[in-house]
């Protein structure tokens, strides 16, 4: 098919989706009050987009033309399918503008052999959107069991903004906070059309609001290193030191490791804590790979 930009068709075709869906479809609260028309709102599916009110109106009446990264963010709002999208991108005549299709993470040998051998320092594989790809023992001990957690919700962001207990070990979690934003922020520009960055942002900037305001700041960071505090329940508070360091091999992975400052009191309490520990790094796929 060839795209034919066909803006009174498109809006009409936006106004059909949400009509379809419930709040509970998109993770939103459902008031439990009467509506006037079924489905969401306008400003119910701006929000899930992360655009303005005003900019989704004038999409559904035909007064603008959509991006290609707003159409992103549409696709995963309004749940569409394989077939909606493609009816979609027609519409708006896009349809060479679609988001390519994404291979899966998997984190590099290397990368696993380096947390086999970090046995008493806290490490991490990072993905794209912060998505936490493996671990190792250390790093569990330290943050959480993330093999216990759904692969979906393995996200580094996710977590520092929903999971209380998380989010709990950050002495300085606002500043931690702001700059774990600035990064994906600065990371989001090489892949703006990202449907699951898209549906990252959207969920956070519904659940909070500092996320919201942060996210909207624009600032970015590309820092590799600096200290982070932390307060944990079994060995109190910790300062660390936060390495990160990227794969040479364009995939965006990047190794996060901690450590403390030899013979002071955070060392021996990592020391303490890691040895609670002790075992082989797993991850979202070499934990299925290694139990099979």
């Amino acid at each position: 098919m060839t795209a034919v930009s066909d803006p009174r068709e498109l809006g009409a075709f936006l106004k059909a989706c949400r009509a379809r869906l419930a709040p509970g479809d998109c993770g939103l609260p459902d008031p439990h009050t009467p509506r006037k028309v079924p489905g969401l709102r306008r400003e119910e599916v701006a929000r899930l987009a992360v655009i303005s009110v005003d900019y989704y109106t004038r999409l559904e009446q035909g007064r603008v033309r959509a991006s290609a990264a707003v159409l992103a963010t549409l696709v995963r709002a309004l749940r569409l399918d394989e077939d909606q999208q493609t009816y979609l991108y027609d519409l708006a005549g896009r349809a060479d503008a679609r988001p390519r299709r994404r291979t899966p993470q998997r984190p590099r040998p290397a990368m696993l052999r380096l947390l086999d051998q970090l046995t008493q320092t806290p490490a991490l594989v990072l993905g794209r959107r912060l998505d936490i790809l493996a671990w190792n023992t250390a790093a569990t001990a330290l943050y959480t069991d993330f093999s216990a957690l759904p692969p979906g919700r393995r996200n580094y962001l996710h977590l520092l903004f929903t999971d209380p207990g998380f989010r709990g070990l950050y002495r300085q979690w606002r500043s931690d906070a702001r700059d774990a934003v600035a990064a994906l922020r600065m990371e989001a520009a090489d892949d703006p059309d990202d449907p699951e960055l898209a549906r990252l942002v959207g969920e956070l900037s519904l659940r909070d609001e500092d996320f919201s305001t942060w996210w909207a700041e624009r600032r970015v960071l590309t820092a590799t290193y600096g200290t982070k505090q932390y307060r944990h329940h079994l060995v109190g508070d910790l300062t660390l030191d936060c390495d990160t360091w990227a794969c040479p091999d364009g995939s965006g992975q990047r190794l996060m490791v901690l450590t403390a400052e030899p013979d002071s009191p955070s060392y021996d309490a990592l020391r303490i804590l890691t040895s609670w520990s002790a075992g082989h790094p797993v991850g979202q796929e070499q934990l299925q790979e290694r139990t099979a």
